[in-house]
């Protein structure tokens, strides 16, 4: 057995993490997994140190304003190693794989900074935003909505609309935008909704786990787990 996996290993039942080992051995995050996945006890000390993590938040989000280069490469590393560290926790969780499998069809993959999510059905925003709060622990201030309205929809009815059937408050309301066009009738009675968390660390971490969740699902180990 090579000498850093023997010590990956004893890191592992020390408790440490994936990300502090990697720090410790230089070891890429594919590898370590690979290593300790297929052990139960590595399992318990994920779950474990998953416990600790939701008395600071399950998901870890930072602020990289003003953070440049050097530094700012870091940043997303780390975002990266806490993706796949927290995603070993969270992929079997029922709303975590609702919100990613949402965000993979509806979301925006390509503006950098904004984890945004836009759609008309008001059962499907109340799942997503219940994710953000939830699973994602994205703080209630931070989550931003905007409508998409035609000209014939009143913008106040819409927004009561949402607010009682996906779980919308006030504070999550910015200005609406009216869609002009040739047709002026009405297309959609409460209009389009845009659920947006900006945050580039956030968005980082979810593109990661839209690939993740991809690959596990397609595995058939990710099945027989379970079984």
């Amino acid at each position: 057995m090579r000498k850093d996996k023997e010590k990956a290993i004893q890191l592992r039942h020390e408790g440490k993490s994936y990300r502090e080992i990697k720090k410790e051995l230089s070891v890429p995050l594919s590898t370590l997994s690979e290593w300790l996945a297929p052990y139960d006890w590595s399992k318990n000390i994920a779950h474990s140190l998953a416990e600790i993590a939701k008395e600071k938040n399950t998901i870890r989000l930072r602020s990289l304003n003003g953070i440049r280069n050097e530094h700012l490469r870091h940043a997303y590393e780390d975002a990266r190693s806490e993706a796949v560290e927290e995603f070993q926790v969270l992929k079997y969780h029922p709303l975590f794989i609702a919100g990613i499998m949402l965000y993979w069809g509806e979301g925006d993959k390509v503006t950098k900074g904004h984890v945004k999510l836009t759609n008309t059905d008001t059962a499907m925003v109340k799942i997503y935003v219940n994710f953000l709060l939830s699973v994602c622990r994205v703080e209630k201030e931070k989550i931003r909505c905007s409508l998409l309205l035609y000209p014939d929809l009143d913008d106040e009815v819409c927004k009561n609309n949402w607010r009682k059937n996906a779980g919308l408050e006030n504070i999550h309301f910015g200005k609406s935008t009216v869609i002009q066009g040739r047709h002026k009738t009405k297309r959609l009675q409460t209009g389009i909704c845009i659920v947006s968390v900006s945050s580039s660390y956030f968005k980082e971490k979810i593109l990661i786990w839209t690939k993740m969740l991809a690959e596990e699902l397609i595995s058939p180990d990710y099945y027989n787990f379970r079984l």
